[in-house]
């Protein structure tokens, strides 16, 4: 009888660990019913933990300083409302068109986008200084966004001066984010971003900061979107403490994971062969580093799931193999699965040619989901089960 002994991935703490043994488990017997799963429970003794409870998370604005919680000035919120910009520049506009139903055009009169178009296309050929600080690439940002469908029902939705202002933090966020796309080794700070973006919006309409409506031009020249992260950053050590394992894991087995793989090796010292490993993860990353450091007797199979372990050894992570040296020859088989949409899981084929043999599975699952759905997967299963000795 093959015993399968399941080594997990980062985080993995119990109350989940039952359950994520569980759901192994039960697609294990689906192809192999023979097969033994056993847990190899790392985390519990070897994983990562905020020994100090956690005082090295920085505190949020005003905490522990008898000021109370954070101000909705502090800067948290628009901090946020940016970097939603970044990730999407044409949020506003698209909150903004949302829902507006389109209103008949008296006639003879101005489409209400037809002036902020042709500013646009104004700003494409002479506006580059405005945005220089930033980074390259305004003509290109705003040629593209006065091509922009959604800026038709923006334009019925916003009076001239607040649309002036989302187009203005809509470039400035759309050349900052081409910077980040390039790897630009210096970004701008916020009075820079908020300059050109200030800058951007009176060129496209809006009048010069001091002539304004006062408190109402000031709100208008912040991002209006908000964001899930909101919560996430005013609770930044409840959330540390909570998913902390997952990098501090890593990092930890990475400066010292000979304990873990010593406990590994008496695990399967006690187990009647064949012994298959399987690892999910860093779980992978362990088994593939044991059977590498020394031979496991009676492992005739390595089997490999959404795993960092070529990655680690191509990059000259892996503790017990530096590229290019080759896999010693007395690792067994290694089947290596990973998903085409998870980011955490890497090809052993083309860097260990007839040693490592890849599979790639599919869940239709994007990115971070895709690492956790293999196992839901059957084709994951199918895989495990045709080789198992």
């Amino acid at each position: 009888m093959t015993t399968v002994v399941f080594t997990h991935g980062t985080g993995v703490r119990e109350p989940h660990l039952t359950t994520l043994f569980a759901h192994v488990a039960s697609g294990l017997a689906e192809v192999a019913p023979q097969a033994r799963l056993v847990a190899y429970p790392w985390g519990g003794t070897h994983g990562a933990a905020l020994a100090a409870g956690g005082a090295s998370i920085p505190r949020p604005p005003g905490a522990g300083t008898g000021r109370g919680a954070a101000s909705p000035d502090d800067g948290t919120d628009e901090a946020e409302q940016w970097a939603r910009l970044y990730d999407d520049p044409l949020a506003e506009l698209a909150a903004a068109a949302a829902g507006t139903a389109p209103g008949a055009v008296p006639p003879g009169a101005a489409f209400p986008d037809e002036r902020p178009r042709a500013l646009l296309l104004d700003l494409a050929a002479h506006g580059e200084p405005l945005t220089g600080p930033l980074g390259p690439g305004l003509p290109e940002q705003a040629a593209r966004l006065a091509r922009e469908p959604l800026l038709t029902p923006a334009a019925r939705a916003l009076d001239p001066e607040a649309l002036a202002h989302v187009l203005g933090r809509a470039l400035a966020a759309a050349v900052v984010r081409a910077a980040l796309d390039a790897d630009r080794p210096v970004q701008a700070d916020g009075d820079t971003r908020d300059a050109a973006a200030a800058a951007l919006a009176v060129r496209l309409g809006a009048p010069p900061a001091g002539t304004g409506r006062g408190p109402l031009l000031r709100a208008a020249s912040r991002p209006l979107v908000r964001l899930g992260s909101r919560y996430a950053v005013r609770r930044r050590r409840a959330l540390t403490d909570a998913a902390h394992p997952a990098a501090g894991d890593i990092l930890k087995y990475l400066a010292r994971g000979d304990a873990v793989r010593r406990d590994l090796r008496d695990l399967v010292a006690g187990l009647r062969p064949p012994v298959v490993l399987l690892g999910h993860s860093l779980g992978g990353v362990i088994c593939l580093d044991t059977l590498i450091s020394g031979p496991l007797p009676g492992v005739e199979l390595l089997v490999t799931v959404g795993s960092q372990g070529p990655f680690l050894y191509e990059t000259g992570a892996l503790p017990s193999l530096v590229h290019p040296e080759p896999l010693p020859g007395h690792v067994p088989p290694w089947l290596n699965l990973y998903d085409r949409r998870d980011l955490l899981g890497y090809a052993a084929g083309p860097l260990f040619p007839g040693r490592a043999e890849d599979v790639a599975t599919d869940s239709r699952q994007p990115f971070p989901v895709a690492h956790s759905a293999y196992w839901t997967d059957p084709a994951v299963y199918r895989a495990l089960g045709e080789r198992l000795p």
